[in-house]
C-alpha cells in the first residue's frame, strides 16, 4: 500500500478510457469481462459503459449478467438508480421465465434495500431468492442477510451468517466468500469493541483478497474496517494508511458508500489528533458522498461524526444541531441501533456541555436502553461460542493437516524403503554379475594362456624341425666333394636358419604375431658371419631403431637380408679384406625403407654375375611379394635399397 501502489492506480485511471473497448466486445469468444471478477482494469465511468451496452447483448443470460452488475454497482453511487435497474432486471427475468436470474436480481435487490434501511423487505426478498439460485450464489446471499441483522444490532445472528458464508466458501473453494466472511467478522468484533480480534480477522481477510488479485468494493470496505480497528487501538498512523488506501480505491471506481464511510472515520481520527480543520473537511466530504448516494444511513452517521467533532471542540450548541440532524434522518424505520445509541451518547454529552442536564439525562437514558438491546449477554455469549467453534474447527483443520503431513511422511518413508530395497537388489545383482564376469575373464585368460602356450609350442617345433633340416643339409654337405654344390647347400642351410630364427624369436618373445627386427638382424648377421668364418674381418653395423614387424613381412625381409649379407661376404671382400656391412631399416608413414650397404670392392663391369644367380632371383621374388621396389647403388662399395608398401608391413 505504498507510493507505487497509488502510482499504479493513477496510471490505470489515466488509461482506463482505452480499456473500455475491451470490457465488452460481443464479437469475441468471451464477450464480457465481468467487472471485479475477471478484471479490475477500468476506471470510474465503467457503469456508463455497462449501461450503454447491456441492451445490445446477443443473449438473455449475457444481458442479465451485465444488467445485474450494473444494478449492484450502482448501489455504490445512488441507491434509487440502482433499485430502478434491479426492478428492470426482475421484470425481464420474470417475463423470460428465467427464475435463476430472477433470484440473482433479488439478491441485488436485497443488498440495495438493506442499505435503504428497508431491512424487513430486504430479508424477505433474500429469503425468496434462496430457493431460486445456485449453491455458488449462496455465500453472497448470506452475506447480505448478515448485513440485515448487523443493521438491526443483532450481532449474534450476523455472526451466524458470517460463519455460514465461511463454511460455504471453504466447501466451494471460493476465496472471495472466505475473505468476505473474515471481513464481516472483523466488523462485528469492532462493533463489540473487541478490536484486537477485529484486527486479526480483518488482516486475514486482506491477505486473502490480495491473493485473489482483484481490487473490488469488498476489499475496499475491508481496508476501512481494518483501519477502524487500528484507530480504536490508538495505532493512528497505521489507521491513516489504510484509510488513504481505501480512499484511493473508492475515488478510482466511484465507491461513494465507502468514501462516505472513510471520511466519517477520518473525522474521528483527525479530531483525536487535534487536526480540527482536516476533521471538518472530512465531515463535509462525508455528507457530500452520503447525499450523492441518497443513503440516509450514511447521512445519519456523517452528521453523527460532525456532532462528535463539535463536542470535542466545545461547540456544544452546534453539536446539538448536528446530532439532531442525525436523529431526523434516522426515521422510525432506521434499524441500526448501534449508531443510534452513539448519537444519543454524543447528544447527551452535548447537552451536558451546554448545561441542559434534563435533556442530557433523556439522551443518556436512550443511549443506555439501546446499548442494552445491542450488547446483550445472550448476544455476547453467542458470538463467543461461535468464535470458540471457529477456533476449534481451525484446530481440527490443523490436526487434519498435520495428520495428512504424517501420512505423507509415512508414504515418503515407504517409498524411500522401496527405492533403497531396489538399490540393494541392483547392488547384489551387480555384485553377482561382476563375480560371474571375473570368472569368465579368468577362464578366458586361462584359455588364452593355453592357446599362447600352444602357439609357442608350434613355433618351437617348427624351429626344431627347421634346425633338423639344416643339420641334415650340413651332414649331407660333408659327403659332397663338388665345391659349387657344397656352396649351394651352405646357402640353403643359411636360408633355413634365417627362418629358424624367426620362429625362435616368436616363441621366445612377448608378442606371438610380430618380431623386433633390430635384435633379429643382429642374431642373423652374427650367424652368417660365423658360417663364413668372417667374424674377425667384417664388422656389422645396425643403423636403425627398434621396429616391430608382423611375421608375414619379417620372414621375407629376413631372407632378403640373409642373401645380401651372403653376397657381400662372398664377393665384396676378396683376399681377406676387412670391411663394414651396414643394415638400415626405417619405418615411414606409408612404407618401409631397407638398405644393406657394404664398403667392399663393388660390382665391376663384366663381373656382375657370380654363382647360379638364384640369390638374385630369390630377392626379386621376395621384393615382388612385398609389393616393393629395389634400387642398386655402386659407389665406394655396394648399396641395395628397398621400399616396401606399408600396408604389406602392417
Amino acid at each position: 500500500m505504498g507510493k507505487h501502489y497509488f502510482i499504479a492506480i493513477f496510471v490505470s485511471i489515466l488509461s482506463c478510457p482505452l480499456l473500455f473497448g475491451q470490457l465488452i466486445n460481443f464479437d469475441r469468444e468471451i464477450p464480457y469481462e465481468k467487472v471485479f471478477v475477471d478484471t479490475d482494469n477500468f476506471g470510474v465511468s465503467y457503469l456508463q459503459h455497462l449501461e450503454n451496452f447491456y441492451t445490445q447483448a446477443p443473449s438473455d443470460a449475457l444481458q442479465f449478467e451485465i444488467l445485474n452488475d450494473l444494478a449492484y454497482y450502482w448501489h455504490t453511487r445512488n441507491l434509487t438508480k440502482a433499485l430502478n435497474f434491479t426492478e428492470e432486471g426482475l421484470n425481464c427475468a420474470l417475463a423470460k421465465g428465467d427464475m435463476l436470474w430472477h433470484g440473482r436480481f433479488q439478491i441485488t435487490q436485497g443488498a440495495i434495500l438493506l442499505r435503504m434501511e428497508k431491512l424487513d423487505r430486504a430479508e424477505e426478498v433474500l429469503e425468496e431468492a434462496k430457493t431460486k439460485v445456485l449453491t455458488k450464489d449462496l455465500p453472497f446471499l448470506n452475506t447480505q442477510l448478515g448485513y440485515v441483522y448487523e443493521r438491526r444490532g443483532q450481532l449474534d445472528k450476523a455472526a451466524d451468517y458470517a460463519m455460514e458464508v465461511l463454511q460455504l466458501g471453504e466447501e466451494l473453494n471460493d476465496k472471495k466468500a472466505i475473505a468476505l466472511a473474515y471481513s464481516d467478522l472483523s466488523n462485528i468484533f469492532w462493533k463489540q469493541a473487541k478490536y484486537e480480534k477485529g484486527l486479526k480477522y480483518g488482516i486475514k481477510s486482506i491477505v486473502i483478497f490480495e491473493e485473489r488479485g482483484i481490487i473490488d468494493l469488498d476489499y475496499d470496505f475491508t481496508l476501512y474496517v481494518v483501519a477502524n480497528n487500528f484507530l480504536k487501538l490508538n495505532r493512528h498512523d497505521e489507521a491513516l494508511k489504510y484509510y488513504e488506501h481505501s480512499l484511493a480505491i473508492g475515488e478510482r471506481y466511484g465507491f461513494y458508500n465507502n468514501l462516505s464511510d472513510v471520511y466519517i472515520s477520518l473525522v474521528d481520527l483527525y479530531a483525536y489528533l487535534g487536526q480540527y480543520r482536516k476533521a471538518e473537511t472530512a465531515g463535509v466530504n462525508a455528507v457530500k458522498y452520503a447525499e450523492l448516494l441518497d443513503n440516509e444511513f450514511m447521512l445519519m452517521r456523517s452528521w453523527l461524526s460532525i456532532g462528535k467533532l463539535q463536542n470535542l471542540q466545545g461547540k456544544y450548541r452546534y453539536a446539538i444541531e448536528s446530532l439532531q440532524k442525525s436523529l431526523d434522518v434516522a426515521t422510525a424505520e432506521f434499524g441500526d441501533e448501534y449508531y443510534l445509541s452513539q448519537v444519543y451518547e454524543a447528544l447527551g454529552k452535548a447537552y451536558a456541555g451546554d448545561h441542559d442536564y434534563m435533556e442530557a439525562y433523556k439522551a443518556f437514558s436512550k443511549y443506555d436502553g439501546l446499548k442494552k438491546e445491542i450488547f446483550t449477554a445472550e448476544s455476547d455469549q453467542r458470538i463467543a461460542q461461535l468464535q470458540t467453534e471457529f477456533e476449534v474447527a481451525q484446530k481440527e483443520d490443523t490436526i487434519m493437516m498435520q495428520q495428512g503431513t504424517i501420512r505423507k511422511q509415512k508414504s515418503n518413508q515407504i517409498l524411500t524403503s522401496i527405492i533403497s530395497g531396489l538399490l540393494l537388489f541392483l547392488l547384489i545383482v551387480g555384485f553377482v554379475a561382476i563375480r560371474i564376469n571375473r570368472r569368465k575373464n579368468k577362464l578366458l585368460q586361462q584359455q588364452n594362456q593355453e592357446k599362447e602356450f600352444l602357439i609357442k609350442e608350434i613355433h618351437h617345433r617348427v624351429k626344431n624341425n627347421l634346425e633338423v633340416v639344416s643339420s641334415l643339409l650340413s651332414l649331407q654337405s660333408t659327403h659332397i666333394e663338388d665345391k659349387k654344390i657344397k656352396e649351394n647347400m651352405h646357402q640353403i642351410q643359411n636360408r633355413i636358419q634365417s627362418m629358424t630364427m624367426i620362429h625362435q624369436n616368436l616363441y621366445q618373445g612377448k608378442n606371438l604375431g610380430s618380431i623386433e627386427m633390430k635384435n633379429y638382424f643382429k642374431i642373423l648377421g652374427d650367424y652368417v658371419l660365423q658360417s663364413y668364418g668372417a667374424g674377425q674381418k667384417i664388422v656389422m653395423v645396425y643403423d636403425m631403431e627398434e621396429i616391430e614387424l608382423n611375421v608375414d613381412i619379417a620372414t621375407p625381409i629376413g631372407l632378403i637380408v640373409n642373401e645380401l649379407i651372403t653376397n657381400s661376404l662372398k664377393y665384396a671382400f676378396p683376399n681377406n679384406l676387412t670391411g663394414v656391412i651396414t643394415i638400415s631399416l626405417v619405418q615411414k608413414s606409408t612404407h618401409l625403407e631397407l638398405t644393406v650397404t657394404d664398403n667392399g670392392i663393388g660390382i665391376k663391369k663384366g663381373n656382375q654375375t657370380h654363382g647360379t644367380g638364384f640369390g638374385t632371383q630369390l630377392i626379386s621374388l621376395l621384393t615382388k611379394q612385398l609389393d616393393g621396389k629395389m634400387v642398386l647403388h655402386q659407389k665406394k662399395g655396394t648399396s641395395v635399397s628397398f621400399e616396401f608398401q606399408h600396408h604389406k608391413a602392417a
